[in-house]
């Protein structure tokens, strides 16, 4: 049964390394939506196997961020108008009734903790870099302290894609003073141990993203 169970550990830290460049690369737009990919190319970038390169993007697949065209090969997966709507849909209520679990249910050392990652998150809002991943940690408080696992569990699978829709709705010119806003009028409701108010304004927070995200849709296809 040992023998049977082994796995070599090199080649296992290779394919993590090579899904989380690649990971890495469509989260960061350096691959964009629809743009085809070569195994080859990608081998040589990777410096990889072949093998390792398939893996890695089987990986993907499941995440979300590729799709394997048959007869055609793998390319970074498109989002189209109507799964934008069905994952915001989604995200809306997760994170409502994350917001408001948290509301009621975190300690008070997560709620500093979330206030501080909303300053830091006004500090880098020159940077659309590090602001995406200052929010994504801001997500990772709430989710944190939530209380419940599957909405966060849930929200976490979804993170993925949302971050490739965030990155398009934050490119709208006002979109970030405004999220500020939205945010901080979410964790004072959280600071006043207001569930209710919370999950109404979460649902509000990401109604209008998704608008936005929507909205450059609409203005890049035209």
């Amino acid at each position: 049964m040992n023998q049977i169970l082994k796995v070599a550990r090199e080649e296992t830290s290779l394919r993590q390394r090579a899904t989380q460049a690649l990971r890495t690369a469509i989260l960061d737009g350096v691959l964009a939506p629809g743009q085809k990919l070569s195994e080859r190319e990608l081998c040589e970038s990777l410096e990889v196997s072949r093998s390792c390169v398939r893996e890695s993007l089987q990986h993907l697949q499941a995440e979300g961020l590729i799709t394997i065209i048959p007869h055609r090969g793998p390319e970074v997966t498109s989002i189209s108008p109507q799964e934008v709507r069905d994952i915001y849909e989604v995200r809306a209520s997760l994170e409502s009734l994350a917001a408001q679990g948290f509301a009621l249910d975190a300690t008070d050392e997560q709620r500093r903790a979330l206030r501080a990652k909303l300053a830091e998150l006004g500090q880098v809002a020159a940077d659309r870099a590090a602001m995406l991943v200052v929010k994504n940690q801001f997500y990772d408080i709430l989710i944190e302290g939530c209380g419940n696992k599957v909405a966060g569990q849930m929200l976490r699978q979804l993170n993925n894609r949302v971050t490739v829709l965030r990155r398009i709705s934050m490119a709208q010119p006002g979109r970030l003073a405004n999220t500020l806003k939205e945010l901080d009028a979410i964790v004072t409701a959280i600071e006043r141990r207001d569930g209710e108010t919370a999950a109404r304004l979460s649902r509000e927070h990401v109604r209008k993203a998704a608008e936005n995200v929507l909205r450059s849709m609409e203005l890049a296809a035209s």
